[in-house]
C-alpha cells in the first residue's frame, strides 16, 4: 500500500507542467491576446507570400491611369438619352491656323500621323483602380501588400538583432559587474542621453546609405539600451539564487551559468521586450522613410506610400495615405495588445 502512494506522489510530480506549459494554458484564455495572434500570423503570411512572388508581385506595373481614384467613389454615368447641360449645344470652333496662333504639339501630331498603319496601339491603362492608383498609376493594394513585406521584415530583423545586441551586453555587464559594468553602463548613458529620434536621424546621415539593411543596422544599434537595462538587472538578481550556485558548486564555468542556467529563467523578459521593439521599429522605420532615410527609391513599405502621399493629400488624393496608414495602424496595434497578452502570460507574479 505504501509503494503505491509513492508512485500515484511520483506520477503526479512528473506530470508537473513547466513554466512555457502554464504560460499557454494562460495565453490561451485571453481571448484578446488570441486573437491579435492570428492577426499577426495573416500579416506574416502576407509576407511571407510577398516574398515569394505570390501576392503583391505586380506592385511596379502601371496598370492605370495617374492617380487613378478607388472604383468605388467614382460617380455613377449619366442615364443613356441624356447629356450634361455644358454638351448640349455643341460649340463652333476654328483651327488653330485660321486664327493666325502657331500649334505647339503640330510637329508631334504630324509626327504620329506619318507612322505606319500597322504599329500597335498605345497600351491601354484603366481609368479606375480597386483601392486608387499613385502618380504612376500603380495599384495601391499591391504596394500595400508589398510594403507589408518590407515594413515587417524590418521590424523583426532589427528587434531580432537589437535584442541580440542587449542581451549579450546585460549579461556581461549584470552577471561580472565590476570594471566590465561600468564601462557597458557609461556606453549606455551615451546612448541614453541622446533623444533617439535624433540618434537614429544621426546614424543615418553618417552612413548616408539607403537600403533595407541599412535601416535594421540603424535601428539595432539605437534600439538595444532597453532591453540592457532590463537584462542587467535580471542578471544581477538571479547571479545570487541558489540554483546558480548549485551550478557553480558541481563546476560549471561562467558562460555556462550565464546561458544555460540563467537566461532561459530570464528569457520572457527578453521575449516581451522583442514584441515591444517590433512596434517601435515598425513606427520608426515609417518616419525614417517619410524623411527619406528610410529604404530606397526601388523598394516600397509604408514609410515611402506615406512620403509620396503628403503632397498627393493636399490634392485630394487621400486613398494612399489611407491604405498604408490603415494597414500600418492594424499590425501595431495588434502587436502590442499581443505583448501585453504574452507579459501576462509569462510572468506568474500577474497572476
Amino acid at each position: 500500500m505504501s509503494g503505491g502512494v509513492i508512485n500515484v506522489q511520483s506520477e503526479a510530480a512528473t506530470d508537473s507542467p513547466g513554466h512555457w506549459s502554464m504560460a499557454w494554458r494562460r495565453f490561451c484564455t485571453d481571448r484578446v491576446g488570441v486573437s491579435c495572434a492570428v492577426i499577426v500570423g495573416l500579416y506574416l503570411l502576407v509576407a511571407l507570400g510577398a516574398g515569394a512572388g505570390v501576392v503583391g508581385a505586380h506592385w511596379a506595373e502601371e496598370s492605370g491611369i495617374s492617380y487613378a481614384p478607388p472604383g468605388f467613389s467614382v460617380p455613377a454615368a449619366p442615364a443613356a438619352g441624356r447629356r450634361p447641360a455644358q454638351e448640349s449645344a455643341p460649340q463652333a470652333s476654328l483651327p488653330a491656323e485660321d486664327l493666325g496662333i502657331e500649334d505647339p504639339i503640330g510637329a508631334e501630331l504630324a509626327e504620329i500621323r506619318r507612322r505606319p498603319a500597322g504599329l500597335a496601339a498605345p497600351e491601354t491603362r484603366t481609368p479606375t483602380l480597386p483601392f486608387g492608383g499613385d502618380k504612376w498609376g500603380r495599384d495601391v493594394v499591391q504596394k500595400t501588400i508589398k510594403g507589408t513585406q518590407t515594413s515587417v521584415l524590418v521590424g523583426l530583423a532589427a528587434a531580432v538583432l537589437a535584442a541580440l545586441i542587449g542581451t549579450v551586453l546585460g549579461a556581461q555587464a549584470g552577471y561580472f559587474g565590476g570594471r566590465t559594468d561600468a564601462v557597458l553602463n557609461w556606453v549606455y548613458s551615451v546612448f541614453t542621453s541622446i533623444p533617439y529620434l535624433l540618434l537614429i536621424l544621426a546614424i543615418a546621415a553618417v552612413l548616408n546609405q539607403k537600403g533595407t539593411s541599412t535601416v535594421v543596422l540603424i535601428l539595432a544599434l539605437t534600439g538595444w539600451t532597453g532591453i540592457f537595462r532590463l537584462v542587467r538587472a535580471e542578471y544581477m538578481k538571479h547571479k545570487v539564487r541558489e540554483y546558480v550556485l548549485a551550478a557553480n558548486a558541481i563546476g560549471a564555468g561562467d558562460y555556462a551559468r550565464m546561458y544555460l542556467h540563467i537566461l532561459p529563467n530570464v528569457s520572457h523578459v527578453v521575449l516581451v521586450q522583442l514584441s515591444l521593439h517590433v512596434v517601435l521599429f515598425i513606427k520608426s522605420e515609417v518616419i525614417l522613410s517619410f524623411l527619406g532615410f528610410g529604404v530606397g527609391v526601388d523598394t516600397v513599405s509604408w514609410g515611402s506610400m506615406i512620403n509620396e502621399a503628403q503632397n498627393e493629400l493636399l490634392n485630394g488624393r487621400w486613398w494612399q495615405l489611407t491604405a498604408a496608414t490603415i494597414a500600418m495602424a492594424a499590425l501595431v496595434t495588434a502587436f502590442s495588445l499581443l505583448t501585453d497578452a504574452m507579459r501576462d502570460a509569462l510572468d506568474p507574479r500577474l497572476n
